[in-house]
């Protein structure tokens, strides 16, 4: 049902997994799963791994940022963009064709604990805006 929003083109999963709590899993994904600026970040394609990391700093969850890796997998492949914290050089060209399938996952290693979730959400479209602006009930 997340990936048939009106007007998204994505199905954005995140997975938080070796945290310290199912509790702080849900958090930190949800979090992320609902930050406007990650969901378009996904429709452009675009592997913005500071939102993502940012989404979970707001999200109120304790964590530490210098232990996390942070990887986003699709139907296209896998691809690692940080450990502990620091960002790795990878492809753009690689990273935009994983980020450029209808299902993408991003998985967030917090080193905490063995606790995981995963949350659905879509992308933010242009189409997406519109149709829910203009929908009047």
């Amino acid at each position: 049902m997340a990936g048939d929003g009106e007007g998204c083109t994505a199905l954005f999963e995140v997975k938080i997994i070796g945290a310290e709590t199912k509790a702080q899993a849900v958090t930190l994904s949800k979090s992320v799963i609902t930050s406007s600026l990650t969901k378009a970040a996904i429709f452009g394609h675009d592997a913005n791994w500071g939102r993502i990391l940012c989404a979970m700093g707001y999200s109120g969850a304790s964590f530490d940022p210098e232990k996390v890796d942070l990887y986003f997998e699709s139907a296209a492949g896998k691809l690692q963009i940080i450990e502990n914290g620091v960002a790795l050089p990878y492809s753009e060209e690689e990273a935009t064709k994983i980020l450029s399938e209808p299902e993408v996952t991003a998985i967030a290693d917090i080193k905490m604990g063995n606790a995981s979730v995963t949350a659905w959400g879509c992308d933010l479209t242009f189409d997406y805006v519109k149709i829910n602006a203009d929908y009047r009930s």
